[in-house]
């Protein structure tokens, strides 16, 4: 059954401070400022990216991927998991991921390519289902699998995801749609399937089609997933493209989140490195700072993820963005 509408922003559950990783170097401003603002939890969208490792962010007494994680955690309070879209997890690296993080740390996870309509290599499939398949097509969709493959594609992606929710270390499961998903009935009747499957794992929806934020649709878009309680994922990306969508910051539910891809040049480049390899100017995070901060105004809780993962770039860049929130 799917959700029913009113289900939207709990105002009245904002707190009197901004609070984030004092490891970063940011400690927390005093409560009584005057200013009703919810928690703001700044991270990066990766910890093991390849060029990251090679970047020398990490210690050189830093080398598993236990410290590794632990150290990260020692930095930052949030990290989105985007491995989980090339591959569902298995439940055992989640429970590791829950056991080498302190309390109070939070993982956002992106949802597998299969189940945001994107294409999705045969290997990644769970092998049982995989067998029933075939392996006749490069790509598969949703579309290919029978109902009830598709069902334990979602029961088995959900039940890994589970430790994290169970121990309070789940903000979200994101899901980042493709830019063949335009605005309209058949899109939004499936972004309610995806939270009714979910619950009670929170979703997060962010688009990659233009028509859902076009001046004549933002405010349609908007009111669609705050009858819903669905938190919209603002971006801050390139524009000009038809995956374009403008960096227009809005709190539809309780939990508001903001992705930064960078502003590279080679957008449409094939290698990941390049679409993503772009270093923000500490103007730039200046900038945002104020926006941040109102847009926290109107949620629970702000979570702000550099995406921009090339070497140490969003590492760097989170850091910047969490020491500049607090300055009024």
């Amino acid at each position: 059954m799917l959700a029913e509408p009113g289900a939207g922003r709990l105002r009245g559950e904002a707190v009197l401070s901004v609070t984030w990783s004092a490891a970063a170097g940011t400690p927390a401003p005093s409560a009584g400022t005057g200013v009703h603002m919810g928690r703001i939890l700044v991270g990066t969208a990766s910890w093991t990216d390849r060029t990251l490792l090679e970047s020398g962010w990490y210690p050189d007494d830093v080398t598993t991927p236990r410290d590794r994680l632990a150290y990260y955690a020692g930095q930052f309070p949030l990290v989105e998991v985007d491995s989980t879209y090339y591959a569902p997890p298995a439940q055992s690296t989640v429970e590791l991921w829950r056991d080498r993080t302190p309390p109070g740390f939070t993982f956002d996870v992106k949802a597998f390519s299969l189940l945001t309509q994107h294409p999705t290599r045969p290997s990644a499939l769970y092998k049982d289902l995989r067998e029933r398949v075939g392996n006749g097509k490069k790509n598969l969709y949703l579309r290919d699998l029978d109902p009830r493959a598709v069902d334990e594609v979602w029961e088995r992606f959900l039940a890994a995801c589970a430790p994290l929710h169970e121990a309070g270390r789940l903000g979200a499961v994101l899901f980042q749609f493709p830019r063949w998903f335009p605005i309209g009935a058949r899109n939004r009747h499936y972004i309610l399937e995806c939270k009714a499957r979910c619950a009670p794992l929170p979703i997060c929806v962010e688009f990659r089609n233009h028509t859902w934020m076009t001046e004549d649709n933002r405010a349609e878009t908007l009111d669609f997933l705050t009858s819903y309680g669905l938190p919209y994922v603002s971006v801050d990306m390139p524009q000009g493209y038809p995956d374009s969508i403008p960096p227009v910051l809005a709190a539809t539910a309780d939990l508001a989140v903001v992705r930064f891809h960078g502003h590279s040049d080679k957008w449409t480049s094939k290698d990941v490195h390049e679409r993503f390899g772009y270093l923000y100017r500490e103007e730039e995070l200046r900038e945002w700072a104020p926006r941040l901060r109102r847009l926290a105004e109107d949620a629970g809780t702000t979570h702000v993820l550099m995406n921009n993962c090339y070497r140490d770039h969003a590492q760097v860049n989170a850091r910047q963005l969490a020491r500049l929130l607090p300055q009024e």
